[in-house]
């Protein structure tokens, strides 16, 4: 069987047990695009989304993977086979619906050997290879990175139009709006958790339940006991109404005083969602990076007294 020649490959290859189960050795086949009866010399060099990966399981070996596993398929098999150079991805933003992984050059040609009289002497040549190789694969990754400061420390966030804005808001937001403030908390479209600092978010008594619940970026005003909560809209998750609410019942028990923003990379960003935003926040547009839009309230531009309404 075919899934039992895949699961022989990852286990020759020395994957931790873990990626050698039945669902790695099947993402693994259909990344190959090798149905049952098909021949390893005739492994793709395609892009495939995990949704292709799913339809050619469905499609080829009668095995259903439903939609809302995509994240179990990335992160238990996808992503440790691309920290292995065994795959490589195609530098998209991991929002994006077009990211997609294949195999790497030298993965193909290794595999095409397989049941072969040349397997043995090509895959020692690949494991001799293969921390070179995962230093090659691992820099063309770095190339695809945006570099950013984190409260004066080099970081990274990966290729996207997402964690532009996010630079954006770093380096141009909060340096306008945001004076002497530190970074709390950014994540990043392929690590959640590029940064979190635990312990003053713990001070703040701002509840982190999971990363789904925080925005995309935290910022912390220390002179004016500010909290700045800042989404980065490139196609979803601006502040409604519905979001403020889910915020600040993490922050309920918070000192300091909270800001809510909605931040767009260009005006017609902005007027896609401009029905969607909640009163009593603010909107940046880094291609207007000198100005704010406000959505009324008792203030120009800082936290919200509760109750009040109107404009200054």
């Amino acid at each position: 069987m075919k899934v039992d020649e895949a699961k022989d490959i990852l286990g020759q290859l020395k994957l931790p047990t873990k990626q050698q189960n039945d669902m790695c050795a099947r993402v693994f086949l259909a990344l190959a695009k090798l149905p049952e009866n098909g021949s390893w010399k005739r492994v793709s060099n395609e892009f495939s989304r995990i949704h292709d990966v799913i339809q050619f399981l469905s499609e080829n070996y009668d095995v259903s993977y439903a939609e809302n596993t995509r994240e179990t398929i990335r992160k238990d098999a996808l992503k440790p086979l691309r920290a292995a150079a065994i795959i490589e991805d195609n530098g998209k933003s991991t929002n994006s619906p077009n990211f997609a992984y294949r195999f790497t050059t030298e993965m193909i040609e290794l595999l095409n050997t397989y049941n072969t009289p040349f397997w043995a002497s090509e895959l020692a040549t690949f494991l001799d290879a293969h921390k070179e190789l995962e230093d090659i694969y691992n820099r063309k990754r770095r190339v695809k990175q945006i570099p950013i400061l984190i409260n004066g420390e080099p970081a990274t966030l990966s290729l996207g139009v997402h964690n532009k804005l996010q630079k954006a808001i770093i380096e141009e937001f909060a340096s306008r709006f945001a004076h002497n403030s530190r970074i709390l908390y950014i994540g990043d479209t392929q690590n959640r958790f590029l940064y979190k600092d635990n312990d003053r978010l713990a001070d703040l008594k701002i509840k982190v339940i999971d990363e789904s619940t925080l925005p995309d970026v935290i910022l912390y005003r220390d002179d004016k006991q500010w909290v700045y909560f800042v989404e980065a809209v490139t196609s979803s998750g601006p502040m409604t109404k519905a979001r403020v609410e889910e915020i600040k019942s993490l922050s309920e028990n918070c000192p300091a005083e909270l800001i809510f923003i909605t931040a767009f990379n260009d005006l017609s960003t902005y007027k896609k969602f401009i029905l969607d935003l909640a009163w009593e926040t603010e909107v940046w547009i880094a291609d207007l990076p000198e100005h704010m839009i406000h959505l009324n309230g008792d203030k120009f531009f800082g936290p919200r007294e509760e109750g009040t309404n109107g404009t200054e």
